[in-house]
């Protein structure tokens, strides 16, 4: 009988390790780029929100890992290694536009709750005056905008009748400036004070132009491919998301991460410019307010 019962025990324990083994083999696994081997802590936010959203859905849709690739990607490899069915990623998260939904599969819940929308202007010191006679979008227009190659705000500002200088990378983008390649930055709120504070010592004439607040529609969405895998990672993010939202838990981590930056910029006190974002599909959820947060009310 001993004997019976140690090796009925000893077969529970290899099921049971099997079954784990299985649990582990099946996890969903999530693989986002890493974009700068530099200082680049753009993304932190948002795979925070990743994980919490898998974290809210594992009784559901059962365990979960998520990684960032080994290797630094630029923007258009990111592009490329997702439009690869074997691509070394399989999520990533940026600005929308009408090309990246066609392609790709997009989660519609702005996932900074329109945060990226309010946009601060990164100028040279000797520049301020210049910018403090500009009242509005008319007065932008004979100034020139940097940009990053490929980015959607290049669209909406061009719309506006602003021109438009693109750099070949993100860090680049920053000497291009100091150099009078260009004359501003637009970033978001968050993403000015924060590059502004990491790159003070390599650019000490950058500031944050004091008056201004640039203000348009841009929902910032994870992507996934459109294969069988990604529509049910998909389904799963969207799960956790809509959960997020519903229980606060989204916007408590958007202050987390961002709450003192929002306080530090201090946008009632700015005069706001509104442009019309031109690149926006019928499908953007406008009409769900509960998605959109709008700093200059807190809510």
């Amino acid at each position: 009988m001993h004997k019976i019962i140690l090796r009925l025990a000893g077969l529970c324990g290899m099921l049971l390790a099997s079954l784990a083994l299985a649990c582990h083999a099946h996890a969903a696994a999530l693989t986002y780029p890493l974009t700068s081997e530099g200082v680049d802590s753009r993304y932190d936010y948002d795979w925070a929100v990743l994980r919490a959203a898998l974290e809210k859905t594992v009784s559901a849709f059962g365990a979960f890992e998520q990684r960032h690739s080994a290797a630094a990607m630029s923007p258009s490899r990111v592009v490329q290694e997702m439009a690869t069915p074997s691509g070394r990623i399989n999520i990533f998260v940026r600005a929308s536009s009408p090309e990246l939904e066609a392609q790709f599969l997009p989660i519609r819940l702005p996932v900074d709750r329109g945060l990226l929308g309010y946009r601060l202007l990164l100028i040279r010191q000797s520049d301020r005056a210049r910018f403090a006679q500009v009242k509005s979008a008319a007065d932008l227009r004979p100034l020139r905008a940097g940009v990053g190659q490929g980015w959607v705000d290049s669209a909406i500002l061009q719309h506006a009748g602003i021109s438009v200088v693109e750099g070949s990378n993100y860090a680049g983008l920053f000497a291009m400036l100091a150099a009078g390649r260009f004359d501003f930055f637009s970033r978001s709120a968050d993403e000015a004070l924060r590059e502004l504070s990491e790159r003070h010592d390599a650019f000490p004439q950058m500031e944050i132009e004091p008056t201004l607040l640039l203000h348009y529609p841009l929902p910032r969405y994870f992507f996934l491919r459109r294969d069988a895998e990604g529509a049910q990672l998909a389904r799963r993010i969207e799960a956790g998301m809509e959960m997020m939202i519903r229980d606060g838990s989204l916007h408590a981590l958007l202050l987390r991460y961002k709450g003192d930056i929002i306080a530090r910029a201090a946008m009632t006190q700015r005069r706001v410019i509104r442009l019309p974002n031109p690149r926006l599909t019928p499908q953007t959820p406008l009409a769900r307010g509960e998605l959109w947060f709008d700093p200059l009310t807190g809510k």
